[in-house]
């Protein structure tokens, strides 16, 4: 059974992680029904918008540690390198619905939405040297783009979290509210009735100035990526994390 949900209504899809029991930590699988999602629309012209959210308390955990410290395949063709190639990618408006824990994915992901509507429980962290890892989705760039590079290096060199009001400070989140689900099913109704080409132009415009430069730096990050998480270094540090939960 999947742990992707997929609706699709009057133009809008909606793709749900739906491992609560887990925290929604992603799978290599979960990984590729997103890809699968995004792919399907991007090929529909009668989608017009994507709302990716989270059933539970919580948006993601982040990649599921189990699954990572087992993976076999760690190279650019790698589920979860897919996907944040497929989030890069994507040419249609990309809205996320955060609530509670948005760990590493959880958090990068977000710096490729158009929108993100938060509810008061969102928490954000980017563990990456925590865990003896280095950033990833371009979010090396994109963060530091967005928040300066004191700001990005205080938040990745310490791993710690931050609230909503925080990402909204920094340009994280575009809105936070008790009722962010209805928020963001709202505004996607607005951009589905828009017309699609105008759009998906208009995005690549707002991309442009750093779509190809972002680009490279998901192909650097991945490849630091991949060696760091071979390394002795990553591999204490997920022991240590794994022990902690226990």
């Amino acid at each position: 059974m999947s742990h992707i949900l997929t609706d699709l209504s009057d133009g809008i899809l909606t793709l749900s992680l739906n491992r609560p029991e887990k925290l929604n930590a992603i799978t290599s699988a979960m990984y590729l029904d997103l890809v699968a999602g995004l792919r399907s629309a991007s090929a529909d012209i009668g989608i017009r918008v994507v709302v990716l959210r989270a059933e539970g308390a919580n948006f993601t955990a982040g990649n599921d540690i189990n699954d990572f410290m087992t993976a076999a395949n760690l190279d650019m063709d790698a589920p979860g390198f897919q996907f944040i190639r497929a989030i890069h990618e994507f040419e249609k408006p990309l809205i996320a619905v955060v609530q509670g824990r948005a760990v590493g994915i959880g958090t990068t992901a977000l710096l490729h939405c158009d929108l993100v509507f938060a509810h008061p429980s969102a928490s954000f962290s980017m563990p990456f040297v925590t865990l003896g890892l280095v950033p990833e989705a371009g979010s090396s760039f994109l963060f530091a783009d967005l928040v300066g590079h004191q700001k990005a290096a205080e938040v990745f060199f310490s791993g710690e979290s931050f609230d909503a009001h925080a990402a909204m400070k920094m340009g994280l989140v575009s809105s936070i509210g008790e009722n962010a689900d209805e928020q963001a099913t709202a505004f996607a109704a607005k951009i589905a009735l828009q017309p699609p080409t105008a759009i998906v132009n208009t995005k690549a415009l707002l991309k442009s100035r750093s779509h190809d430069a972002v680009s490279a730096v998901i192909q650097a990050e991945a490849q630091l990526f991949s060696r760091a998480l071979q390394s002795d270094e990553a591999r204490d540090a997920f022991m240590r994390f794994l022990s902690r939960k226990g």
